[in-house]
């Protein structure tokens, strides 16, 4: 197994949230240099020090890093995208402008070189009992007969549907479609969620993402599964602060999926209400398994009832219901 360095420059005040979040991502070691806590270990250190390497004092002025490794395949490639989306995220919420750039740099390798390596592990495979995801560049097999086939290609953005992730929601959302349904799909990266909500016949959809390019492989993948654009939308933004946005979005849809983060989740809860009609299907995934009780515990405070959990390999997808009567996202916000 080769591995890729990613170095995540950022600042001091970022690195506990950071850290989480990365967490939240599966990503479960990382390595901090950090200038503020290096120069706190010279001011309070004990004992006398007759000399330091020269490398060592240059963490001094270094700019705050934190170091991940990714593995150089089609879960790296996972976790890189979803990295970004996260680090975007970040962005988005940095208001105050405290978290630094905020950046991902791939070390030793090219990054056309990465978005192309990974494509020899990505086959062709079954999801659930009616899709079959395959990439551009891969004929069908034996296994695709009479499923639907979703052809993706995900480039950097999230979504293949090998990660346990988006298979889980796949699997959860393929019973709750109907040629009726409205689907919404919030941090929808390459698409495969609404494109696969689309293909067992949903009537419409509309797909949100933070990042734009994101958004845009989303739209290529759309088209390259013939999907009529008249019935599907595709935004950019944040809907935790963009009003418009959420306006845009509307309200009364049958089906939510949302494959993102916990405490992403967790702050979207409150307006998961006002885009759901009563007794729509929410469905959340990118939820690591110790964090599953803390983010259905947010949720459900807005009126949602478990209706199924499903575990596989760390990671928890979770199908509830909105009860009927529960309130707007106005009246939500206000409690």
């Amino acid at each position: 197994m080769n591995w890729t360095q990613v170095d995540i420059y950022t600042a001091t005040p970022a690195i506990d949230l950071l850290s989480v979040r990365l967490q939240d991502l599966g990503i479960r070691g990382c390595m901090v240099q950090d200038a503020q806590d290096f120069q706190e270990f010279l001011e309070q250190k004990d004992g006398k020090w007759d000399y330091l390497e020269d490398g060592l004092m240059e963490l001094a002025s270094c700019e705050t890093c934190v170091t991940v490794y990714l593995p150089e395949d089609a879960q790296g490639a996972e976790m890189l995208a979803a990295l970004r989306t996260m680090l975007a995220q970040m962005k988005a919420e940095d208001t105050e402008h405290q978290y630094g750039r905020l950046e991902a740099v791939c070390s030793g390798i090219r990054e056309e070189d990465w978005a192309n390596n990974w494509k020899q592990y990505f086959k062709p495979f079954p999801v659930g009992n009616k899709l079959y995801i395959k990439p551009s560049w891969e004929e069908p097999t034996a296994e695709a007969a009479d499923r639907t086939i979703l052809e993706i290609d995900p480039a950097s953005s999230f979504g293949t549907g090998q990660h346990h992730t988006t298979r889980l929601c796949l699997e959860l959302m393929e019973d709750e479609i109907t040629p009726a349904t409205r689907l919404l799909d919030l941090g929808c990266g390459s698409g495969i969620l609404f494109i696969g909500g689309m293909l067992l016949g949903a009537k419409e959809a509309y797909a949100v993402d933070i990042e734009e390019n994101a958004t845009r492989i989303a739209k290529e993948n759309a088209a390259e599964n013939h999907l009529n654009p008249e019935n599907y939308t595709i935004s950019c933004g944040n809907i935790i602060t963009d009003t418009a946005l959420r306006e845009s979005i509307g309200s009364g849809y049958d089906v939510i999926t949302a494959n993102i983060v916990a405490d992403v989740i967790k702050g979207m809860a409150p307006l998961f209400p006002s885009f759901l009609k009563d007794n729509g299907i929410l469905i959340l995934s990118g939820i690591i398994t110790e964090r599953a009780d803390e983010v259905l515990d947010t949720v459900t405070a807005y009126d949602f009832a478990v209706l199924e959990r499903r575990e596989a390999s760390g990671w928890c997808a979770v199908k509830l219901q909105k009860l009927a009567g529960a309130g707007t996202c106005c009246d939500t916000l206000r409690k």
